[in-house]
């Protein structure tokens, strides 16, 4: 009889071999001085390994309900990650996020810097760059030459972050002086670690010029993807089929409801002003902000405050992720924050990153909600406790699954969380949370409006009745979710290179809260919240169809 949980840990070893990338994101040792093969070849190979894997994992037989649930989850991703490259999505990655471009840059933020042996798989890695970025750029052109490209605006914006960093300024410019300032007893690696930050850089120099005078000739001028591309995008990221309908029209429900609870915060902290002048108060007060230096220190100290206080009682939070880091993120990439999970063992923490641009002073008014969604209850609190569920969840579950429906939504859901439990005890940081709704909110309408080419809703005040187009959707972050308009920018390129992702964020919050209602009519007056949480996060991360049976069949 085959052990599913065997099976899993050998499909995350397999997958790792296949793909370094994927492993030092999961924390894998032995694998950080290695590049996947970014080509069609390579493309082709994962494929075959996990339609193969999907036949081990049908062929076994769970006998426990551990085993059951490792092989369902399995399944469920597999057939996902098998449908990514059969509709040859894997030919259209190229986005101004969340695609290879970022990744090989991102990959180098968390990898080891305190060890010699670190620092070498650092220097083979950036050596390696850019033949790996060739094989990237054939499999794009593989794409290129067979019809399916992707839209000039994403084109463009990965050619800007290319050239960033292949030039001046460079993210990769920042390694030379921290070996030299945090280990001068590593000199000797001094002269090749700049021969492969040179060799990174003109990687990515190769990169922005195959796809300035090559791809963007090419690339479509048309933005939306359309409902058949859209579909699936978003049932993998959801977990669940969507009603793209009903979910564009409650949307704009929930983007009229939280411009009156704004209205009303707003009145709060200066009655009379509007909207916009409240706005402007919190980000240019100086008595509202911190000093760009002294941002992650007042991050953590708020983090160990609300670990202090709710570890216990309202989460079982376990010993191993009671610390995090925070960090600043290094120039040329998105703007915004990100968590990345700490590693298999613990070794790694884990750690919420900032991009913040050329922001020197911080308004504080909403980044206290956005600690919460990256860190502590959100991501930190949900990631760390899947990684150490090893005695109940399998090692493919726990390390190489991800449903932004499931994740996003609980990271979302942990800001209402700690407004209900009056962590945000200051008017400013309520507008700033509702702010942040607001955004997912806008995100709802705007990308499923824009991709499936729906009217602008009439009987609202943002332009009914009108075709969505790149310029309105900029405008609707700038005016109704308060964003300055680099970030608007950078937020609306996302949304139209990232299909149905950006709605995980509110449709997962809302199945989260309307399971949390149903859990307590179950439960009646036995309903416990901290049971509720405990059965959310124990059930790891899943399709929000999953989730709702796991949580309430306990």
């Amino acid at each position: 009889m085959t052990d599913v949980h065997q099976l899993s840990s050998d499909l995350v070893d397999v997958i790792a071999a296949q793909s370094p990338i994927a492993a030092t994101f999961m924390g894998l040792p032995g694998f950080d001085g290695e590049w996947d093969d970014l080509g069609t070849a390579g493309a082709a190979r994962m494929h075959d390994l996990l339609a193969e894997s999907r036949q081990q994992f049908r062929d076994a037989d769970p006998q426990d309900r551990w085993s059951v649930l490792a092989q369902r989850v399995v399944l469920e991703d597999l057939r996902y990650e098998i449908d990514y490259f059969e509709r040859d999505e894997h030919l259209l990655d190229l986005a101004s996020s969340a695609s290879t471009l970022q990744e090989v840059r991102e990959v180098f933020d968390i990898m080891d810097t305190e060890s010699r042996a670190g620092w070498e798989a650092i220097i083979s890695r950036l050596h390696g760059l850019p033949s790996a970025l060739r094989q990237y750029s054939d499999r794009l052109d593989t794409g290129r030459r067979a019809g399916k490209v992707v839209a000039e605006r994403q084109a463009r914006a990965a050619i800007q972050q290319a050239r960033n960093h292949a030039g001046d300024g460079s993210a990769f410019e920042t390694l030379p002086p921290t070996l030299r300032t945090d280990h001068p007893e590593l000199a000797d690696l001094t002269a090749p670690l700049a021969a492969g930050v040179a060799a990174a850089r003109r990687g990515f120099a190769e990169l922005a010029e195959y796809l300035e005078e090559t791809y963007l000739p090419a690339a479509t001028p048309h933005d939306p993807v359309g409902l058949e591309r859209y579909l699936p995008n978003a049932e993998r990221y959801l977990g669940r089929s969507l009603d793209p309908h009903e979910a564009y029209e409650w949307g704009w429900g929930e983007v009229a409801r939280l411009r009156r609870e704004m209205e009303a915060t707003a009145a709060d902290i200066a009655p009379g002003q509007s909207i916009a002048d409240v706005d402007h108060l919190l980000k240019t007060d100086p008595d509202r902000s911190v000093p760009r230096d002294e941002f992650v220190a007042a991050m953590h100290t708020m983090q160990d405050e609300a670990l202090r206080r709710l570890g216990d009682k309202h989460f079982d939070v376990p010993p191993q992720i009671r610390e995090l880091d925070v960090r600043i993120a290094p120039p040329g990439g998105p703007l915004g924050a990100y968590y990345v999970q700490p590693s298999e063992d613990f070794s790694r923490r884990g750690c919420v990153w900032y991009a913040f641009g050329d922001e020197e002073r911080i308004p504080l008014y909403d980044q206290i909600s956005t600690a919460y969604h990256e860190g502590f209850p959100g991501h930190h609190l949900q990631c760390g406790v899947q990684v150490a569920l090893s005695d109940r969840l399998s090692r493919y579950h726990r390390l190489a699954v991800w449903y932004p429906g499931y994740g996003e939504g609980w990271a979302l859901y942990a800001e209402r969380l700690m407004h209900e439990l009056g962590f945000l005890d200051q008017p400013d940081y309520v507008f700033g949370m509702l702010a942040g709704q607001m955004l997912r909110a806008c995100r709802v309408v705007i990308d499923i409006g824009s991709h499936l080419e729906l009217p602008i809703r009439e009987g609202q005040p943002f332009h009914p009745g009108e075709a969505w187009r790149y310029e309105l959707g900029v405008e609707m972050l700038q005016t109704y979710a308060l964003l300055e308009p680099d970030y608007a920018a950078s937020e609306m390129n996302r949304y139209l290179g990232w299909p149905g992702q950006a709605i995980s964020y509110k449709l997962g919050e809302r199945a989260i809260l309307d399971l949390r209602e149903e859990f307590r009519r179950v439960a009646g007056p036995d309903f416990d919240l901290k049971e509720f949480h405990r059965r959310v996060l124990d059930s790891g991360p899943v399709g929000l169809d999953l989730l709702r049976e796991l949580v309430l069949d306990q």
